[in-house]
């Protein structure tokens, strides 16, 4: 069994910036940087390929951080309005039979 928590680290933006950073300059592997600093190499590279895309480096289609955000945001919006109108629609539903009695 491994030490590993089921809950993943949040890391700063600045952790991760520098993190990043040092990725680019010390000429080490993404796999080395990570060693050295105490992260996960697939959460680095994660972090690195993000980057390139936040500076239009990245594949066509990717989406960059703020978008993801806006993203996430929307999700968010819709979702309280789907349960807005869900209680609306059984509140129609209630007061509809409460007229026929």
């Amino acid at each position: 069994m491994g030490s590993k928590s089921n809950r993943s680290r949040r890391y700063t933006e600045e952790f991760k910036r520098d993190a990043i950073a040092l990725v680019y300059s010390s000429g080490k592997t993404v796999t080395e940087v990570a060693r050295q600093i105490g992260v996960s190499a697939e959460g680095l590279r994660n972090w690195v390929k993000q980057d390139a895309i936040d500076r239009g480096q990245g594949p066509p289609g990717e989406l960059t951080t703020a978008e993801r955000e806006e993203l996430r945001r929307l999700r968010r919006l819709a979702a309280e309005q789907a349960e807005t109108i869900e209680v609306l629609r059984k509140a129609a539903v209630f007061f509809a039979k409460e007229s026929d009695r």
